[in-house]
């Protein structure tokens, strides 16, 4: 079986500085995954790769057994690749619905032709409140992103994603700066997402790691150190030293 993304020997150097050393990564359709890593492991720069931001200097990406190495971000979204950022992209000065709205008509192929607000079109509005319920946030629909707590932010920027029907979905850092309350509802929402969608978070809270992920892959200084089960990489000594340290032993 194809794996829903996958790496082959993928590299990055900028200059004679290399960020990404023959980086072999395989996501599994229906995973629940995690990136890890210390700050300066190449993370986001391998996440970059896989989205279309950054070009490898070297390697392969497939999404589904296609090579998409050439293909850019749009072109990657529109075969199933959807992602969040670290730092959110919402539209603060609207309504939770909209945005979630302007997502489903960007992937219906209507949002070039609104005259007015997407929530206003009763197809893409009935999709939109539905992905808001399938989260637990479809009461906070009408009111302005900017007014809501960051957790519940986050949640948003996820039906967004969801708008767009991935195959297979990344999260950067979903719970980064979100209360420990917060973050739980955000790992709720995760375990409520469809059982066949592939999804992988990059993640520093390892609390919310350990709880989601099935399998964990460790980056270090662009390279992988190992990967495993969340047991099998609680108890690998070589991941207390550069990370863990001493509460997961």
């Amino acid at each position: 079986m194809n794996a829903a993304l996958e790496t082959q020997l993928l590299c990055k150097r900028f200059g004679a500085l290399t960020v990404a050393e023959k980086i072999n990564f395989r996501l599994e359709p229906g995973a629940r995954h995690a990136l890890i890593g210390p700050n300066g492991a190449g993370k986001t720069t391998f996440v970059n790769m896989l989205t279309g931001r950054l070009a490898p200097t070297s390697g392969k990406v497939l999404l589904g057994g296609e090579d998409i190495t050439r293909l850019g971000a749009s072109g990657r979204v529109k075969r199933g690749l959807g992602r969040t950022f670290q730092i959110n992209t919402l539209f603060r000065s609207m309504s939770v619905l909209d945005n979630v709205a302007l997502g489903v008509a960007e992937r219906t192929g209507v949002a070039g032709k609104l005259w007015r607000p997407a929530a206003r079109h009763q197809a893409v509005r009935d999709e939109a409140m539905a992905l808001l319920e399938s989260l637990g946030i479809a009461d906070e629909a009408a009111r302005t992103v900017v007014d809501l707590p960051y957790g519940k932010q986050r949640l948003v920027e996820i039906a967004i994603a969801l708008g767009l029907k991935p195959n297979v979905l990344l999260l950067d850092e979903p719970a980064a700066g979100v209360p420990s309350l917060e973050s739980e509802r955000i790992l709720e929402a995760l375990a409520s997402l469809p059982a066949e969608m592939a999804i992988m978070i990059i993640e520093h809270d390892m609390d919310l790691v350990f709880r989601f992920a099935s399998r964990i892959t460790v980056l270090v200084q662009g390279e992988v150190l190992c990967e495993g089960t969340p047991k099998e990489i609680a108890a690998d000594p070589r991941v207390h030293q550069v990370y863990l340290g001493e509460r997961h032993a």
